[in-house]
């Protein structure tokens, strides 16, 4: 099962496949929206429709305004990466530009590479990983 469906949904997943990952700006101009050029634009589906600019980390995957856009396009980073695909005890949120990790990883190399990945995604500021246990 992918980390998408895991943590999302099969709908998140279909969405996934139907949009490929690009920046962010593009994907949200290809959806017909502006992207907020700080986390002071749209904190609402409503205000995102209305045309209010998005904030970066509330792109989803399809370039529209996703509450838990950053998260998703995270889960799917974990997705695209070979070597996190059996890591089924970790879950992951955000709060606001932070990416939260949650769970247990077999390895402190598993965990380093999730936030490694993590860091890496469009619009995340930091990583969370105090609810994170390695069980090794």
């Amino acid at each position: 099962m992918s980390w998408l469906s895991r943590i999302f949904g099969k709908e998140e997943e279909e969405k996934a496949y139907e949009f490929p990952p690009m920046p962010i700006k593009e994907a949200v101009e290809q959806a017909g929206g502006s992207i907020a050029a700080a986390a002071a634009g749209a904190t609402s589906a409503e205000e995102a429709e209305s045309g209010e600019p998005i904030p970066p980390e509330r792109v989803g995957l399809d370039g529209k305004y996703d509450q838990s856009g950053l998260a998703k396009r995270v889960v799917r980073a974990f997705d695209d990466n070979p070597d996190t695909n059996d890591l089924e005890t970790i879950w992951v949120a955000q709060l606001g530009t932070k990416v939260v990790l949650k769970g247990t990883v077999p390895t402190q190399e598993d965990l380093d590479r999730l936030v490694s990945i993590a860091e890496g995604v469009e619009g995340a500021s930091e990583v969370d990983t105090s609810e994170v246990e390695v069980s090794a």
